[in-house]
């Protein structure tokens, strides 16, 4: 596996590193040990998946709040996605800043999501699915949300939302003071 830093402290983009043949290729997505080599945590709760039928659809941006702050590994298994993340500890020195990765079927490339930090996607394709490893359960009381398009961030996304649902259009301004 290989691990890039992004632009946003403790996030990483992270590759397969595939052995491939005739028959296709086999490729590690998970390894306790490469994760705790890199003081990254490595605990893992629950597996979801989220499928999106339409190009377009804007899942995000989410956390989950103290004591429930969750680590996350995101990869796209079908279809495309603009995979973003916004940081929003305010001691971290990247508080604020967001990046992005495309997450494609065909590259199975990964995003580490570190607790603090809100995620969301918008999809790139049809009938795209994600998959997540999370390192805490969820719940329900703890969900946040900030706005996809919240001037606090500036997030550029490439295609036009055609499907968002309620409560990621409707959270409110983010209050950078808190």
């Amino acid at each position: 596996m290989i691990f890039t830093p992004t632009v946003l402290q403790g996030v990483f983009i992270i590759e397969q590193e595939r052995s491939e043949d005739e028959r296709g290729y086999f490729a590690r997505t998970w390894c306790l040990r490469e994760f705790k080599a890199r003081g990254l945590n490595h605990r893992l709760a629950q597996c979801s998946t989220s499928l999106s039928r339409k190009q377009g659809t804007l899942r995000g941006m989410h956390y989950q709040t103290a004591p429930h702050m969750e680590d996350k590994l995101v990869r796209c298994i079908r279809g495309s996605v603009y995979d973003v993340v916004v940081d929003l500890r305010p001691d971290s020195p990247t508080y604020c800043r967001w990046t992005a990765a495309e997450l494609t079927e065909e590259s199975g490339k990964m995003v580490y999501v570190p607790a603090g930090c809100a995620h969301g996607f918008i999809t790139l394709r049809d009938n795209t699915e994600v998959f997540y490893q999370i390192s805490e359960f969820y719940t329900p009381a703890a969900v946040r949300g900030v706005r996809w398009n919240d001037p606090a961030f500036g997030i550029h996304w490439p295609v036009e939302i055609t499907v968002i649902s309620e409560r990621d259009r409707s959270y409110p301004d983010f209050n950078v003071e808190q």
